[in-house]
């Protein structure tokens, strides 16, 4: 096979003989979508979608000095990370600039054993970032991402389906926490993070019980409407939650606090870490003279505006469109945006995106577009 092939999950043949389009995404042949992009966000918001995550990026970090290593590469406090919980975090650059962010889970309660999971995209160079960094530390990094297949099960009907497959203590599992157990016979870590705004779960399992298990939520969930889902409505459900992707909201250009997350960089924690000092002066930056606000942006019209265009207000640009797609649960075209703070309140008026030459109006609100009720 050619280096410059996408690489291929375990679900590769499943997904097709299901009739998905695929594509090239970081690196892998991903699913698109299965049929209808519309339907598959539908059915995550109001019953249950099935996702095959396996481009993600597994990353082990153990040994007798493992959390004071990620305390010193991340910028959060995973010394405070309690066993069975997971952490949502950055890594960062010495100037600041955001490399990834990640969600680290602690597997047990030794302070010996964590699992940072890190972007597609952005995998080999978060590898990269804490081999380097593990100098000095009594700590293995482990590159683990042929060693596991992901699967998210979202939406509302989630729990039902999965409960039906497992003896796991669902109801005890908190929102970013995970715990070992048994799904469908297959052992898996079963994790409750999510990245569409609805609950659900992630099953970290061999890839080799990929298949099986697939087909086993497949069945379970035939009575509660699941269906498959891509890559498409994953991205328009996140962006309706307000979420950040790496590459739009997020970037080495940007610091935590240029991106309204300076929240996850904890000072307080003991020792250097990387960025420090960067991170300091971009906090006293942020606070002295603000810079521009993440928004949301619902349009008024039914032009889509995309990722790079330019945001206006009486004649001058005030931001830039990150992220925007048709919301199926709005009904009208939303996008968020990095605009000036003088224009950041919801309900600014006069505010327009550039859409090809043609000021379209468009609504300033808070973000997330939409919040599940829990």
């Amino acid at each position: 096979m050619s280096s410059t092939e996408p690489r291929r999950t375990a679900l590769d043949a499943t997904h097709r003989a299901l009739g998905a389009t695929m594509t090239d995404f970081a690196g892998w042949d991903m699913p698109l979508r299965y049929g209808s992009e519309r339907e598959e966000h539908v059915a995550v918001r109001t019953r249950a979608g099935l996702f095959d995550l396996s481009h993600m990026g597994e990353i082990t970090v153990t040994g007798p000095q493992a959390a004071e290593l990620l305390n010193f590469a991340l910028v959060g406090n995973i010394g405070t990370v309690k066993p069975g919980r997971a952490r949502y975090t950055m890594i960062c650059r010495e100037d600041g600039g955001i490399l990834d962010d990640l969600i680290v889970y602690r597997l047990d309660d030794t302070s010996a054993h964590y699992m940072v999971v890190a972007n597609a995209s952005n995998a080999q160079v978060v590898l990269d970032a804490l081999t380097g960094r593990a100098a000095g530390f009594d700590a293995e990094v482990r590159d683990d991402r042929d060693a596991y297949a992901l699967l998210a099960v979202q939406g509302p009907e989630s729990p039902g389906i999965l409960a039906s497959l497992t003896d796991a203590d669902l109801d005890g599992l908190k929102y970013y926490a995970g715990l070992p157990g048994t799904v469908a016979g297959v052992p898996a870590l079963i994790a409750r993070t999510g990245y569409t705004g609805e609950d659900g779960f992630e099953l970290f399992v061999k890839p080799e019980h990929a298949v099986e298990l697939w087909q086993a939520l497949t069945k379970a969930g035939e009575g509660a409407g699941l269906v498959p889902c891509g890559l498409s409505c994953r991205d328009t459900l996140r962006l309706e939650a307000g979420m950040p992707l790496y590459g739009n909201e997020l970037s080495t250009a940007l610091t935590p606090f240029d991106a309204g997350l300076g929240r996850v960089v904890k000072f307080e924690k003991e020792g250097d870490f990387v960025g420090r000092a960067a991170l300091t002066e971009a906090a006293s930056r942020a606070e002295q003279n603000p810079p521009r606000v993440l928004v949301g942006l619902v349009a008024e019209g039914r032009r889509v505006p995309r990722s790079g265009y330019q945001v206006v207000a009486g004649g001058e640009v005030i931001g830039e469109v990150t992220s925007g797609a048709p919301s199926p649960t709005l009904g009208k075209p939303i996008a968020m945006a990095y605009v000036d703070p003088a224009h950041a309140a919801p309900g600014t008026e006069g505010v327009g995106v550039d859409i090809r030459g043609s000021h379209e109006p468009y609504e300033v609100v808070a973000l997330p577009f939409y919040k599940r009720q829990k």
